[in-house]
């Protein structure tokens, strides 16, 4: 095994997959992560809680880029949330809003599939190094549908905004 995890690891990976499966269960649900639903608040809960206990998992002992990685992703996220109540942004708030936070839901896939492809399987990880090929064309099909999932998401936005009259 060349990468175990600590007890403190096990946690926060276990607490990381909640803002996972929320994100992708508001995607199918609702085309969107949406601060509204339930699966939104729970994406966002899980997000401040996944960032929370990276700082208690550290391969170097102490702050790494990863925990400021995590912050980005939170202000991003709520950047987002907030970005749909700026009334100074007219129409451009709700595509504002819809970007960060599939954004930042694409964002918190790189460390997943860093730490995923290179620990797993144990005894022979898919990957070698963050920056193996299989990781980065990985990444690279998950900015793909993230590209053709906000332009679905615009086009959606588009012609909610069309059918009432804006």
């Amino acid at each position: 095994m060349s990468h175990p995890l600590s007890p403190l690891g096990v946690v926060h990976t276990a607490i990381s997959l909640i803002p996972i499966v929320a994100g992708v269960y508001g995607f199918i649900r609702h085309r969107a992560i949406d601060p509204a639903t339930r699966a939104g608040k729970l994406y966002l809960l899980g997000l401040v809680l996944s960032v929370v206990t990276s700082f208690t998992v550290s391969s170097t002992g102490g702050l790494n880029p990863g925990h400021a990685f995590g912050v980005v992703i939170l202000l991003i996220a709520f950047g987002g949330v907030l970005a749909a109540r700026l009334r100074f942004l007219g129409r451009l708030a709700p595509y504002l809003s819809a970007f960060a936070l599939s954004f930042s839901f694409l964002l918190s896939l790189v460390p997943g599939v860093n730490e995923t492809l290179t620990r797993l399987p144990v005894a022979h990880p898919i990957a070698a190094a963050p920056l193996a090929p299989v990781i980065l064309q990985t990444l690279l099909g998950c900015a793909a549908v993230f590209a053709i999932g906000f332009v679905a998401q615009c086009w959606r936005i588009h012609a909610r905004n069309t059918r009432a009259g804006g």
